[in-house]
């Protein structure tokens, strides 16, 4: 059991009032609030050991690079990745998939196929659209029901020898439905494609095991697991990092320059050209180390509940519509109430102290599916309580009164 009101003692930010009122955050889909630790780290690495990394013969720079690569280690365990070279730092998850996706453009030919699911981001759709105009290669998309699962089905016929690449997301951020990555990852590999595996909104309810999915790629941002914004991780199987090419050019990614020639760096630094996020670097693995002691079971298990008693408030209220109810989803509920528009919901709550997300969630091709402009998503961490669920409950049937 989770003592969550010495969990939430960890948090400064849920102690605030916003609008006079307490704040109840259900925006953690979009991104995490931090416990002391993580904000504690932060300022003690400006404090003490402020440095650039991998170039300095000096005591600083030294310190700075050990507690950089430490952290790299933290995140290979984490995910139980084979080398820690094969954990690449990014910006976060978007600047991930775009390195894939720019380096597949050396990789495919007209007649190729790249494969996308309907419950995509748009940060997973974007990148591969981009690439098939540039090497003339189909996207192919793998559709989903009415309870937001993708069709296992139309997957299996999807799939081809033209299949270079599948790319997927763990849980869906719109919906919360978990996807069967380890099926699917499976069924590509029996094609000879390659997968990217978008674990943005499954890092922080469960730790992948990156080995045992067997998947090519997977990634996802630190913002999302208590961590800084501008980092994330690019986790890539060591074969396929060494046949991608560079995705930028500039200092730290090379071994050698002159104006001839230039030679790339081993991995990781071949894709992590400039001088990097340091600190982000460094403080996600006290957010991983943070998470951890928790417990990924325990999280998992709570947030379950939570899940399961706001869905059953929400669903007493006349004229609610849950969207997607797979029977395999994380703590994400989005829905609407017949008859008004999600953000007028969403700003009268507001006013309540209620931070929920509205909007189509960068994933329209969703909405378009259901023909909805958009949904009031409540998205719930492992600090959230009950009582929130009934904070909020209340202030949407206040809202619901107000604009009917």
């Amino acid at each position: 059991m989770l003592d969550i009101q010495k969990i939430r003692a960890d948090f400064p930010i849920l102690s605030q009032k916003v609008n006079g009122k307490p704040l109840v955050y259900f925006d953690n889909g979009a991104t995490s609030q931090k416990p002391q630790v993580v904000i504690d780290a932060i300022a003690n690495y400006y404090k003490t050991i402020n440095a650039n990394i991998h170039r300095g013969v000096h005591t600083l720079s030294q310190l700075a690079t050990d507690a950089y690569e430490v952290s790299r280690g933290k995140i290979q365990h984490h995910i139980n990745a084979k080398h820690s070279h094969e954990v690449i730092f990014t910006s976060g998850t978007t600047h991930a998939i775009n390195v894939v996706a720019n380096g597949f453009a050396s990789l495919l030919k007209v007649g190729d196929e790249v494969l996308v699911s309907a419950l995509e981001h748009h940060s997973n759709i974007v990148p591969w659209q981009m690439l098939c105009e540039k090497t003339g290669a189909t996207l192919k998309v793998i559709p989903m029901n009415d309870k937001g699962e993708l069709i296992l089905s139309k997957y299996d016929k999807l799939l081809s020898d033209k299949t270079k690449i599948v790319t997927v997301n763990h849980i869906s951020n719109a919906l919360g439905t978990i996807n069967p990555i380890e099926i699917m990852i499976e069924k590509a590999h029996q094609v000879g494609a390659a997968v990217l595996i978008d674990g943005a909104q499954a890092v922080p309810h469960l730790k992948p095991d990156v080995q045992a999915l067997d998947c090519d790629f997977y990634v996802f941002s630190g913002h999302k697991i208590c961590g800084p914004t501008g980092v994330g991780i690019l986790y890539g199987k060591e074969a396929w990092l060494q046949k991608l090419p560079p995705y930028q050019g500039g200092g730290e990614m090379i071994a050698t320059v002159s104006f001839e020639k230039t030679t790339y760096a081993d991995l990781p630094h071949k894709f992590e050209a400039g001088t990097p996020n340091i600190e982000g670097g460094i403080v996600l693995g006290t957010a991983i180390d943070y998470l951890n002691q928790i417990g990924f079971e325990n999280i998992a298990a709570y947030e379950n509940e939570l899940l399961t008693y706001a869905t059953s408030k929400l669903l007493e209220i006349e004229g609610v519509k849950i969207f997607g109810t797979a029977s395999d989803k994380t703590s994400v509920i989005s829905f609407n109430i017949e008859g008004i528009h999600p953000y007028d919901i969403g700003t009268i709550i507001d006013k309540l102290g209620i931070a929920v997300r509205t909007g189509h969630h960068c994933a329209q091709p969703i909405m378009d599916f259901f023909n909805i402009p958009g949904t009031i998503r409540a998205s719930f961490a492992f600090y959230n309580t009950k009582e929130e669920i009934d904070i909020f409950v209340e202030a949407v049937k206040k809202a619901q009164m107000m604009l009917s």
